[in-house]
């Protein structure tokens, strides 16, 4: 036999095997290797993916100064000063910067009492040393905008900066890397760059979703679906205003919506209405803030046009636990 059939054979039987093993060859599935600094949950992290240039720094700005020793806050880079909104309970605010050498503008911003809100500290460097000033100065200018369309967080930049011209070659590998921060951060507890999701898109603008879902209880007329995870009403849902005097559950968090404006007085007196689409943990969380009463979302939503409860459909659908 050949030395080139010899290999095609071998390549053949690397294949059988694969496939004998339910091996998928179209696997989408990633690694993030996750690395504990001291040794606490806490503590400073870095996060990086296989196959990726960048380097994922996640420091508490209590150990800035332990952070500062590191090489990898010496690079140019990007970074993220992430803490509690002063002005919305239950949201993030983030500013987004660029440097140089990271920890020379961290070091500045410690001082800085607009700051006040910053708790933990983001940064996004290259392995192997090639983001250039102007690369930073992109990644700066994207970021902002993309935690600005996205309106999970409240942004604390003054400014948003025009991104830089670059080489087409060197946009697109600076959108690449986007991607993949898009990917890791989401993943470590930062969701400020998932884009909000519309209940009202088409299947094919949506990566994982539902069919649409209604309730129609106590006055109040809701539409969602369930994408990627969150359960998300749509905009233009209404909401009982008063709530019954037994109701303990997501009580706080219909509050916060209507703090943060989401959650606004409709013409009837006696309804609240959906500014904006907004996700929530499940179907159960929904269902409380929409009737204002304790209640079990799974069986109060059903897909819309049908008698088919949320639970039902799930064990149809082989989404659920039980199915």
């Amino acid at each position: 036999m050949s030395l080139a059939k010899s290999n095609l054979y071998d390549l053949c039987l690397v294949f059988r095997t694969l496939r004998s093993i339910g091996y998928a060859l179209t696997v989408k599935g990633k690694t993030i290797r996750l690395y504990l600094v001291d040794g606490t949950a806490t503590g400073t992290l870095t996060a990086e993916i296989i196959n990726w240039t960048g380097k994922v720094l996640v420091v508490p700005r209590s150990q800035l100064a332990d952070a500062a020793k590191r090489e990898e806050a010496r690079r140019t880079g990007v970074y993220l000063l992430v803490g509690p909104d002063p002005d919305t309970t239950g949201q993030d605010a983030v500013y987004v910067g660029e440097g140089d050498s990271v920890a020379t503008r961290l070091a500045h911003h410690d001082k800085d009492d607009s700051k006040d809100f910053w708790s933990r500290t983001v940064i996004v460097v290259s392995k192997d040393d090639n983001i250039t000033k102007a690369h930073g100065r992109y990644l700066e200018s994207r970021l902002i905008d993309m935690i600005s369309k996205a309106g999970r967080a409240r942004l604390m930049n003054s400014a948003a900066p025009v991104p830089p011209p670059l080489p087409e070659s060197e946009i697109a590998d600076m959108e690449g890397f986007l991607d993949q921060m898009r990917l890791v951060l989401p993943a470590i507890g930062f969701s400020f760059l998932h884009e909000r999701p519309s209940v009202e898109a088409g299947p094919s603008e949506l990566a994982s979703s539902s069919p649409i879902f209604e309730l129609n209880r106590v006055g109040a007329s809701a539409r969602a679906r369930e994408i990627d995870g969150e359960f998300v009403v749509s905009v233009g849902s209404t909401a009982r205003r008063e709530g019954v005097e037994s109701w303990t559950s997501y009580k706080g968090l219909r509050e916060q919506l209507i703090e943060a404006g989401k959650l606004t007085p409709d013409d009837d007196p006696e309804l609240f209405v959906f500014g904006q689409d907004v996700p929530f943990a499940s179907p159960s969380a929904a269902a409380s803030v929409i009737m204002a009463r304790n209640a079990n979302g799974r069986k109060e939503w059903r897909v819309a046009g049908t008698s088919t409860t949320f639970r039902e459909w799930q064990n149809e659908s082989g989404t659920g636990a039980d199915s």
